[in-house]
């Protein structure tokens, strides 16, 4: 089944997640206070509803339950984000990210059950929607509008290949530019090079391409 994401706060940041996540084809709630914010994701989000996340009925009702990530991404008011990180974690949400305001705010949030704080003054939306999407995608840089580095981690789907059965220059238009074992580096890789478990790859490609190529490659079932 495909997972199911919220994001809980329409601001920059949480903009900026919503619409990358909806970019990749998955299915977005949205969830902010401002109707304004709402009506400007109504058609990028799966369901755009205006509401307040500190009313625990509200979020039941709209079945945040069956939600399996949910990004609180809450501007300035840490009351709110704090409440609502609270409501989630006793709601059983699989996962939870949510971004802080301080490195106290931080701290607090680790306490009460985020699995995940960002800083979005230290990381952009984009960059944290690939990683949200999958823990084998450990970074992801913008070189320019369209074209992207993404440092990916090796799974099952590519374990035990050469780079030449996987063919992703030919299959995606991307490049395997180096692959990273431990503390070797391996720059311009040979096309017989077999893959293992945990290796890293660093990849180039257009931002499209590289969507393909995590979809298929990248992101385990």
């Amino acid at each position: 089944m495909k997972k199911l994401y919220g994001v809980i706060g329409l601001g920059r940041f949480g903009g900026s997640v919503c619409l990358e996540l909806a970019r990749e084809g998955f299915e977005v709630l949205a969830l902010d206070r401002d109707e304004d914010r709402v009506n400007e994701f109504k058609d990028i989000a799966t369901h755009a509803v205006i509401g307040d996340s500190m009313d625990e009925q509200t979020l039941i009702d709209l079945g945040f339950k069956n939600i399996d990530h949910v990004i609180v991404a809450i501007g300035d008011n840490v009351h709110a984000s704090i409440l609502t990180t609270l409501i989630l974690e006793e709601l059983g949400i699989k996962r939870i990210t949510v971004k802080a305001q301080n490195d106290y705010h931080e701290k607090i949030l680790n306490k009460i059950g985020a699995d995940h704080v960002v800083h979005p003054e230290r990381d952009m939306g984009k960059r944290i929607a690939h990683s949200i999407v999958s823990s084998n995608i450990l970074d992801y840089i913008e070189l320019s509008d369209e074209y992207s580095v993404v440092e990916v981690k090796v799974g099952s789907k590519m374990n035990d290949k050469t780079i030449q059965e996987l063919d992703v220059r030919a299959r995606f238009g991307c490049n395997i530019v180096a692959i990273k074992r431990g503390k070797d580096v391996n720059v311009s890789p040979m096309a017989d090079e077999i893959l293992k478990l945990g290796d890293i790859l660093i990849v180039i490609g257009s931002d499209k391409d590289i969507s393909r190529f995590e979809k298929k490659l990248v992101i385990e079932e």
